[in-house]
């Protein structure tokens, strides 16, 4: 069993959060989130917000926090064959009251299927708040063009 090793990361002005499904491999090394380099999430998101494209953990950070963007996983811990979605089993969702008392966030997106699945099983049902669901921007989504991405990821705008 795999504990999510990375915190939320959100503060009390966010408005919007991100949610992922679990980290993958090199996220959990490097403790951060999508932090395998083929990831686009870190080239979409900049293109959306128009600004320049973080290098570093802390550059990362200051991107979501300035915008009031907050960013977490709907899985807690699961049984995860490398960094593979599709086996992803035995989950235990994250609490995301954490962020929602702690915050002003009323728009939750999905990064992906898998976090759509989760979250439609586990979160919302508790929460209340219905998830928009955005094409993945993990390299397993290799149909989407990172312009095509950009283009359907402007909603959290």
């Amino acid at each position: 069993m795999l504990i999510h090793p990375i915190p939320p990361l959100f503060a009390a002005d966010a408005q919007t959060l991100i949610l992922g499904s679990f980290p993958s491999v090199k996220s959990r090394e490097t403790a951060f989130f999508y932090g395998h380099p083929q990831n686009r999430f870190w080239r979409v998101l900049p293109r959306v917000l128009g600004c320049p494209v973080p290098q570093t953990i802390d550059e990362k950070k200051a991107l979501i926090l300035s915008h009031r963007l907050a960013l977490w996983d709907v899985i807690g811990s699961c049984e995860i064959d490398g960094s593979a979605d599709s086996t992803i089993r035995d989950v235990t969702p994250n609490d995301l009251r954490i962020i929602l008392d702690n915050s002003a966030v009323t728009r939750i997106f999905v990064n992906g299927r898998t976090a759509e699945k989760y979250y439609k099983k586990y979160t919302e049902p508790v929460i209340g708040i219905p998830a928009v669901c955005l094409p993945s921007t993990s390299p397993a989504n290799a149909a989407w063009s990172l312009d095509r991405l950009t283009a359907a990821w402007m909603q959290i705008r």
